[in-house]
């Protein structure tokens, strides 16, 4: 972006001059220690000020652009980690997040995540996924959705770049605006539910939630293939932040059906069998729930005698 560039000579030579690997070393170092709590402001920044700020940081809109400089004007992975890295910790601030979007850095952001660099990808990633708390930022980042879905249900599974990317999504998907362009990947969702590990489980359903409260997604969640192993996710034995997620799920898209009489009547045209909707309205999930009944926790039993 034009306004990103108008750093001048003295930016420049930071990056390019013979102090650069200095920069490097401050860029890559992380986080300070021993560094004061509590937000401030820089007046008089320096460069190396911003790309060794902790997370506790309100930087103001000349800092901010200098390091959406550093993004657009060098291909040095250390450079572009550390600065995603403040980029990111400083978006976790509402100024922040309002100051980048006029800058034109998302963009500069978004850029970053079809880095062949797995590490320079999650911190972009990362960088996306506090900028989108933001509504208005939520507008620009919602172009990144299909690329971001597409790198995690085909990724690595359980790798820190599907985690940063399923972070990204959940957030995208905490107002009903831009669910619709989830719709094509409902199956994708569920597969790396069933094949993740607990933390990839866990997080994938907090996506699955945000969809399941939005009446017009039933019908693409009901709908979706999916495998007979969900319902291993409702045994006794499942993690409690596990199963109790399951059980919303089902909560809520049985909340759907009550409100839509009319999806158990269209069901037979609608849902095929090996559909999510067969696996819940199913015997072997109705034998399930019987079991949960007598489950130790309270809130499990609270949720089963919510559902049947």
């Amino acid at each position: 972006m034009g306004g990103a560039r108008d750093v001048g000579w003295v930016a420049a030579g930071l990056v390019l001059g013979v102090g650069a690997c200095y920069y490097i070393y401050r860029l890559t170092r992380g986080q300070r220690r021993g560094a004061p709590r509590g937000p401030r402001l820089r007046p008089s920044p320096s460069i190396e000020d911003l790309t060794d700020c902790s997370c506790d940081d309100v930087l103001n809109a000349e800092q901010l652009k200098k390091l959406l400089y550093l993004l657009e004007s060098t291909e040095d992975p250390g450079i572009l980690e550390g600065a995603l890295v403040t980029l990111g910790n400083s978006a976790a601030f509402s100024t922040n997040q309002a100051i980048i979007r006029e800058l034109g850095g998302i963009p500069i952001v978004g850029s970053m995540i079809a880095s062949p660099n797995d590490s320079i990808k999650e911190k972009a990633l990362n960088a996306l996924n506090n900028l989108s708390v933001n509504v208005e930022n939520q507008e620009i980042i919602k172009v990144y959705i299909d690329q971001v879905c597409e790198d995690v249900f085909s990724g690595p599974l359980n790798s820190a770049v599907q985690m940063a990317g399923l972070r990204l999504l959940t957030n995208m998907t905490v107002t009903n605006d831009h669910q619709h362009m989830f719709k094509s990947y409902i199956t994708d969702i569920f597969h790396v539910l069933l094949a993740g590990n607990g933390i990839t489980k866990v997080q994938v359903l907090k996506l699955l939630l945000n969809l399941s409260e939005n009446p017009a997604m039933a019908e693409g969640l009901f709908g979706a293939q999916v495998d007979a192993s969900f319902l291993s996710l409702c045994d006794s034995h499942v993690a409690k932040e596990v199963l109790l997620r399951v059980l919303t799920l089902f909560q809520n898209l049985n909340n759907c059906v009550k409100t839509d009489g009319s999806l158990v009547l269209r069901s037979t045209f609608m849902f095929h069998k090996g559909s999510l909707f067969f696996l819940l309205y199913g015997q072997e999930c109705a034998q399930k729930m019987k079991a949960l009944v007598n489950h130790p926790d309270a809130d499990v039993k609270e949720k089963v005698l919510i559902i049947t």
